[in-house]
């Protein structure tokens, strides 16, 4: 498989979301997605101490186990974390850290990313702490998430004031087919300060997936069929875009899933496509959906496509 960059790091251009890691599947359903991820060639798995109430975290570092070395870890902190707390002081960083390493039962995070900002707490200080693990070897790089323009600008100034000390090198926003905001300003400023973007929800809660057709049924033991947010996705602007991606995807004998990796990856900054997954079948087909090259030609035609569906 493909790889890519993030900052020192060497990732696999498809990643594994595990957030469904003891929450949606149990230890052997998690056994079987790790194990043939790493049979496809990923080596990337993307967690957080939230995650399953620190349950994905835990199940992650047991079944990786002896594999350690062979992959990329990155996790996250800043949510509310039950009986651990939340946010981004640096005493609170520096006991998240802890946490996480114990639970995922290694000595090191290789990415280490603030969840969400923290408006009580100056980005210098977080910044600071995590200089701190870096130097300590508990980390090897760091990155942010849900973060703006605005704010990525304030880290880099806030690093930039700290010669030599540890800074961003990634962004993991929301970013698919159907959810564009990152081309607002994100993507560019990524580009501009050289940071990887990480792209999660790729699939939009599965609408990308082509499991939900319009005039069709929704598949049961799915979350959209569970919950009510994520039937709220099931717009008729949505659905009328779905189809004709669907229809774009086959006139070039490819797959919708196939669709929406290869356009995240067609943009350069796009460093891995994080995807959850509760079967060892999901990650197969999502390792094999990133093989399709779309030229610049192409990217235009689809979004000539998805204009003329609003």
């Amino acid at each position: 498989m493909e790889s890519r960059r993030i900052g020192s790091l060497t990732v696999s251009v498809v990643g594994v979301g595990c957030n469904n890691f003891g929450a949606r599947i149990d230890e052997a359903r998690t056994r079987e997605v790790i194990d043939a991820a790493l049979e496809a060639g990923i080596n990337f798995f993307d967690t957080a101490d939230v995650y399953g109430g620190g349950k994905s975290e835990e199940l992650l570092g047991r079944i990786i186990g002896s594999r350690r070395p062979r992959v990329v870890i990155a996790t996250k902190f800043g949510l509310e974390m039950a009986g651990q707390g939340r946010g981004a002081r640096p005493e609170y960083v520096k006991h998240a850290i802890d946490a996480s390493l114990e639970r995922l039962g290694t000595d090191y995070v290789d990415l280490y990313q603030q969840h969400t900002p923290d408006p009580d707490v100056p980005i210098a200080e977080t910044l600071g702490a995590l200089d701190d693990l870096v130097r300590a070897g508990k980390v090897r790089e760091i990155g942010c998430s849900n973060f703006s323009v605005a704010q990525l600008r304030e880290a880099r100034d806030a690093s930039d004031a700290r010669e030599g000390s540890a800074r961003f090198v990634s962004v993991q926003n929301e970013y698919s087919l159907l959810e564009r905001e990152p081309e607002e300003g994100v993507l560019a400023e990524c580009e501009q300060q050289g940071l990887a973007f990480l792209p999660y929800f790729p699939l939009k809660s599965g609408l990308l997936t082509g499991k939900y057709r319009k005039g069709q049924p929704i598949p049961e033991d799915t979350r959209v069929a569970r919950y009510e947010r994520y039937r709220k996705l099931l717009t008729e602007e949505n659905l009328d875009k779905v189809e004709a991606l669907i229809g774009y995807a086959s006139s070039r004998r490819h797959t919708l899933l196939e669709l929406a990796f290869s356009w995240l990856l067609a943009h350069r900054v796009v460093a891995s496509v994080i995807a959850g997954a509760s079967s060892a079948e999901q990650i197969r087909k999502n390792a094999s959906a990133a093989d399709w090259p779309l030229s610049a030609a192409d990217l235009d035609e689809v979004d000539e496509l998805l204009r003329a569906t609003v």
